[in-house]
């Protein structure tokens, strides 16, 4: 939808203005402003797609937008590091001085561009209309934001992260910066003294460079070259595709489709929502509270559901491109290897006791990140349909064979095998 939109507005259609009225920021405090469609086109100039891609590259690359000076959206979204963390920490740091961590694992930039808007009820046109899928859609873990430039917005206020008290000290610090002149260069100088026009140009500037498909939708791995019948998979890809895609082994394109379909290319995921008892990772400063959790649509970070019991647990499904190079795992980051997030899903159930501590009678304590009263919430299809003390439905062989599948959603693929670099 905001991509649609965006291209309305850089088309200068005549009816963008009605139809951006579906996607609003989330700038509440903002002046009256604020309040017009975020594509309306009430700028003295109108910048081509690639003047605000550049302007919106230069964004994404410079720390003087936060607190400390330090930190930009490329320092938790790297394209070294296919647009995700350039390091191994579950949480990344950020705030004023540096000096505290965030809450939820960051997520890869890449492949979002058909995220559909959070619904609490989406039915597939591709598939059978008529069932309830459930939530889907929205950015970041629990879908909260609507759109690229509501994501962007995000970091921005964020006392975890960019931490600028509000959207008038952002605006401040961009008038600032030693790019201000691209602004009224794009945009014109008319009405760039005005704190919500300017703070939507800079959103839309870096929601136009998060569109940039060479850097953030490239289809360059080695299983879109099978898919293009360029190249073959090994016997042990092969093998981890079949595990991925049989609904008694891996069941992993339940959630993660694999196959192309009208729209393409698959995006592996489904944008849909799941409750998987990961561990609780006490590593995390906000765990150290024993009485929080996060819950992921129910909140904290999410308010609008905290009433929808049957949703606490439950987190965005993440694409699986590019999965391979990541060094943290799940919402709260509590793995580091991909081989361990595998051997969880194959012995969750089989050997809990592996994954979960013990309490003080000796017992496991399964789904120690949810408050009893929510896991019943928790995915019992397969591969999690298994009890203590049976075979998993994933063997060794098969973990090892998945592993070898997942390697070829890297991108930068080469016809030597090799896939280089990162999302430049």
């Amino acid at each position: 939808m905001a991509v649609a939109l965006l291209a309305l507005y850089l088309g200068a259609n005549a009816a963008h203005a009605a139809q951006a009225a579906v996607v609003t920021p989330a700038v509440a405090d903002a002046p009256a402003v604020a309040d017009a469609p975020f594509y309306a086109n009430d700028f003295e100039l109108q910048p081509k797609a690639r003047t605000l891609s550049e302007l919106g590259r230069v964004l994404f690359f410079d720390p003087s937008l936060s607190a400390s000076g330090k930190l930009a959206c490329a320092s938790c979204h790297d394209p070294a590091s296919h647009f995700g963390p350039p390091n191994g920490l579950s949480v990344q740091r950020g705030g004023a001085y540096r000096d505290r961590e965030g809450m939820r694992a960051a997520q890869s930039l890449m492949y979002t561009q058909t995220v559909p808007p959070f619904t609490e009820h989406y039915s597939d046109d591709e598939d059978d209309d008529s069932i309830d899928q459930g939530p889907v859609g929205g950015r970041t873990w629990d879908g909260r934001a609507q759109s690229a430039h509501e994501q962007a917005l995000e970091p921005l206020l964020s006392p975890l992260e960019m931490a600028n008290h509000d959207k008038h000290a952002i605006a401040t610090r961009l008038r600032k910066t030693a790019n201000f002149e691209r602004f009224t260069a794009a945009f014109g100088k008319r009405g760039m003294d005005d704190d919500a026009r300017l703070l939507r140009a800079a959103l839309m500037a870096l929601e136009t460079f998060q569109q940039e498909p060479a850097l953030f939708y490239p289809y360059t791995s080695k299983y879109d070259a099978w898919l293009r019948h360029q190249v073959g998979l090994s016997p042990q890809e092969l093998r981890g595709l079949a595990v991925f895609n049989d609904p008694t082994k891996g069941n992993c394109a339940r959630c993660h489709p694999s196959g192309i379909t009208e729209s393409g290319l698959p995006q592996f995921t489904d944008y849909g929502y799941a409750a998987l008892g990961v561990p609780r990772n006490r590593a995390l400063p906000a765990n150290r509270d024993p009485h929080y959790y996060d819950l992921g649509l129910c909140g904290p970070l999410r308010r609008d559901l905290a009433d929808k019991k049957q949703y606490c647990g439950m987190f965005r499904t993440p694409s699986l491109r590019n999965v391979a190079t990541r060094r943290a795992f799940f919402h709260n980051g509590v793995y580091h290897r991909l081989i361990d997030v595998l051997e969880f899903y194959a012995a969750r159930d089989t050997d809990p006791g592996r994954f979960y501590p013990r309490g003080r009678d000796g017992n496991v304590q399964e789904f120690d990140d949810l408050p009893g009263a929510y896991r019943a919430n928790v995915d019992r299809l397969p591969p999690f349909d298994r009890r203590p003390g049976q075979a998993p439905s994933l063997d060794q062989r098969d973990v090892a064979d998945l592993l070898a599948f997942l390697e070829t959603l890297t991108d930068g693929y080469t016809a030597s095998g090799a896939a280089t670099g990162g999302g430049r």
